[in-house]
């Protein structure tokens, strides 16, 4: 463990040494962060998972920064060319650009101009023109390098290859690189431009084919989106800082006087800033706003997927779940209260009178027959048709009626997993029965899917796919950790999320599931192959046994922390079942008497919540919702109504919202609230429900512009205040369940439409 790393983290999190300490002492141990955050509260600090993680990526960035300069300090000792003040320099650097820059003049090369230059013996006649010695001559000094037989044929000859050799000079000196790189992120141009004769084939990009803005300020979307054009050949993308200052700059640093060899020597610096310099620093710039746009993008995308996991569960109810279609039919699944496939067929409630009015029978005859409590019915094509049909059957009213984002749907039916599970029925049939089990468990569900595939994320294809795969990796571990996973009934997909578990012991719980009958209390996990000491203690805590021989294996109480729970009981004369059933006994505990070394004061107030909610769903309780009746397309839209909907996806630019027309509508960010937002993550997230007021409709195209300001509200004479300008997680009723479309008495005209460019156009379809 590298204590300047652990001073240096301390120093940027504004962290007590200690707590990085702990933190990195835990995971070098092998500890997990939902763990540590979890039940290590006093070794860290009360540390929370976003700090645990943040310390965890840091240290691993400092272990690539090490590993490179050892590597460097190899290569020059080697090369019998590390000096002690190269090795001072280099081990001072902070960056890996540092690093670089030092190492940058003993790189092995190719045959460079400079190099065919020193060849020719011209090293001295530039070292004499760097001098820049007002007494010298230059002509007359480069009359003694002369040489044909090393095709130095005149003094120009040698001057120009002494140049050369200056121009490498100034590209590899470490300070004017450090200055330059400040200037290029500073006042660097972000410009694009379309490709002569592209025009019309890169039609999508027409608000690049002139653009420029500073690189500093661009938005991590529109530093995608320009790269994206670029790499498929319709724009040239440059980041360039004005020229003549980049070369005052570095004039200043070269360029000692108004000498005859300090004419050569700026010659040299402004061709080694076009030609060397400039190209490398811009290089190195778009990669590193790559990267910067790449975090942006995929924090975006991890923003948006937390609360798609976390979503209220309907919970244990037995479901008819419904995968809508047209001419195809609506495949029908019934699913028990633990999402048990027990019944399937077609129906065709939109291919005529007759087929509808025996789809309707049957909906009927199979709610009665499997005591239905909910139907699911999948969003995409002929999901507004469908739960129309479903409404109008007179079903009892107990049974809600559900519509169910099935992003990603399609993903999971084709998967390994699915034909694993199902492996006697075709994708529709498992399609349904995923839409059915999101309804149960969102996140049970949702984990058999690759997280990029869910579609709440912004440019997920551009960005690097393992830096995506991991920060989403983070996201669902929090959700499954924080929820906490039924052992007994739990899939492989979900378990191998669990704490110190991973695919392979997973899938090794359920082997001995199946073998050996349900887990009866925690300690028995033990008896699982492969599942040792320290995995059983990173993991224990996550996994419940409901209706065991202990109560407190169905609480998030760790089995370390059993014997305080047994000594608070027998302290009070009750049992632990007394003591998590009456509030009375837990009310005279005092947590200061069973502070141990390992649990202190915040583990115990943990505890003491626990007991009393033992295994509680940090998940709001489900509400249903419900879209406008009788707006089911793109037709049935005019400005001015306000709609019940909700938010499927949150991006830089502003928030995309389903409002049951197959097409989502896009609230720009400037239409997000009355006052000015700057990240749309500040008033919206995805699952949140809103009301959304239409402002435009673009039939030819597909699109819906919408507002949320309550201004507009008030043009459509609701009278009803904004709410969606609260504080992230905050909760909001339901919409009514089937509300009209209301018209707005002072029609909305006249709005600037926010599609600023062709991604921010760009409305999800259903499929």
């Amino acid at each position: 463990m590298n204590q300047d790393h652990l001073d240096s983290i301390s120093r940027e999190m504004g962290l007590q040494p200690y707590q990085v300490r702990a933190t990195a002492a835990l995971l070098e141990e092998g500890a997990t962060v939902p763990f540590i955050a979890r039940y290590r509260k006093e070794a860290t600090g009360t540390l929370d998972e976003t700090l645990v993680a943040a310390i965890r990526d840091r240290l691993a960035q400092l272990d690539v920064l090490e590993k490179r300069r050892s590597a460097v300090l190899k290569s020059l000792r080697e090369r019998e060319k590390l000096t002690d003040q190269l090795e001072e320099s280099i081990l001072l650097a902070a960056t890996l650009a540092e690093i670089e820059d030092i190492y940058l003049p003993f790189r092995p090369k190719r045959r460079t101009r400079a190099a065919i230059a020193r060849e020719k013996g011209l090293e001295q006649l530039a070292l004499a023109l760097f001098e820049q010695d007002p007494a010298v001559d230059p002509m007359e000094l480069a009359q003694g390098f002369i040489s044909p037989e090393k095709e130095v044929v005149s003094a120009e000859d040698a001057l120009s290859g002494a140049r050369d050799i200056i121009a490498e000079w100034v590209n590899e000196n470490a300070d004017s690189r450090l200055k330059l790189r400040a200037f290029f992120f500073s006042k660097g141009m972000l410009r694009s431009r379309v490709v002569p004769g592209k025009e019309a084939e890169g039609i999508q990009y027409r608000d690049y084919y002139e653009k420029e803005e500073p690189i500093a300020g661009a938005p991590s979307h529109r530093i995608l989106a320009v790269r994206r054009g670029e790499k498929e050949g319709f724009l040239t993308v440059r980041i360039e800082p004005p020229e003549k200052e980049a070369l005052g700059i570095l004039e200043s640093v070269f360029v000692k006087n108004d000498s005859a060899s300090s004419v050569h020597v700026r010659t040299a610096v402004h061709d080694g800033y076009k030609r060397l310099l400039g190209p490398s620093l811009e290089t190195e710039i778009k990669n590193e706003s790559k990267l910067r746009a790449d975090k942006e993008a995929i924090q975006v995308f991890a923003d948006n997927l937390r609360p798609l996991l976390m979503a209220p569960p309907l919970g244990f109810k037995k479901v008819i779940a419904i995968d809508p279609g047209f001419r195809t039919g609506c495949k029908l699944v019934c699913l028990d209260p633990q999402g048990k496939l027990i019944h399937t067929e077609t129906i065709y409630p939109h291919t005529g009178a007759e087929s509808s009015e025996k789809a309707a029978e049957r909906i009927r005859v199979l709610a009665r027959d499997f005591s239905t409590e909910a139907i699911a019915i999948g969003n995409g094509t002929a999901g507004r048709e469908t739960e129309s049909f479903i409404r109008k059957l007179g079903l009892p009213q107990e049974i809600q009626v559900i519509m169910v984002d099935e992003s990603g749907a399609s993903i999971y039916s084709a998967s390994n997993v699915a034909r694993e599970e199902f492996p006697d029925y075709d994708l529709t049939v498992r399609g349904a029965v995923s839409i059915g089990r999101r309804l149960i468990d969102p996140l049970a569900e949702l984990v058999k899917i690759d997280p990029k595939s869910i579609g709440v994320g912004q440019y997920q294809h551009d960005v690097d796919q393992a830096e995506l795969k991991k920060g989403l990796d983070d996201v669902v571990v929090s959700c499954v950790n924080a929820v906490g996973v039924e052992v007994n009934s739990a899939s492989p997909q979900l378990l191998s999320y669990i704490s110190g578990l991973g695919p392979q012991l997973a899938s090794n719980i359920v082997s001995h599931r199946e073998e050996n009958g349900p887990f009866r209390k925690r300690d028995e996990l033990k008896k699982v192959v492969r599942l040792g000491a320290r995995a059983f203690e990173q993991s224990a805590g996550f996994l419940r046994i409901s209706g065991g021989e202990n109560p407190l294996d169905a609480s998030a109480v760790h089995p370390e922390s059993y014997p305080i729970v047994e000594k608070m009981a027998g302290d009070l004369g009750c049992s632990v079942a007394d003591l998590m059933r009456e509030a009375s006994f837990r009310e005279k505990i005092d947590p200061a008497r069973y502070v141990t070394e390992k649990a202190g004061i915040p583990t115990l107030v943990d505890i003491l919540s626990e007991l009393a909610k033992p295994g509680r769903d940090p998940r709001k309780s489900f509400e249903a919702f419900s879209f406008a009746a009788g707006v089911e397309k793109l037709t049935d839209l005019h400005p001015g109504m306000k709609l019940p909907g909700i938010v499927t996806n949150v991006t830089a630019f502003g928030a995309f919202v389903d409002i049951g027309v197959h097409r989502d509508g896009l609230v720009h960010v400037s239409e997000l609230s009355d006052r000015f937002v700057k990240d749309p993550r500040q008033v919206v997230k995805v699952h949140q429900k809103v009301s959304v007021t239409i402002l435009e409709v673009d039939l030819e195209r597909g699109r819906v512009s919408l507002s949320m300001k309550s201004g507009i509200a008030a043009a459509a004479g609701t009278g009803e205040a904004d709410t969606t300008d609260r504080p992230p997680g905050r909760s909001e009723k339901a919409a009514p369940s089937a509300p009209g479309p209301q018209r707005a008495k002072t029609p909305v005209a006249n709005r600037k439409t926010a599609f600023n460019n062709p991604f921010e156009k760009a409305f999800k379809k259903r499929d």
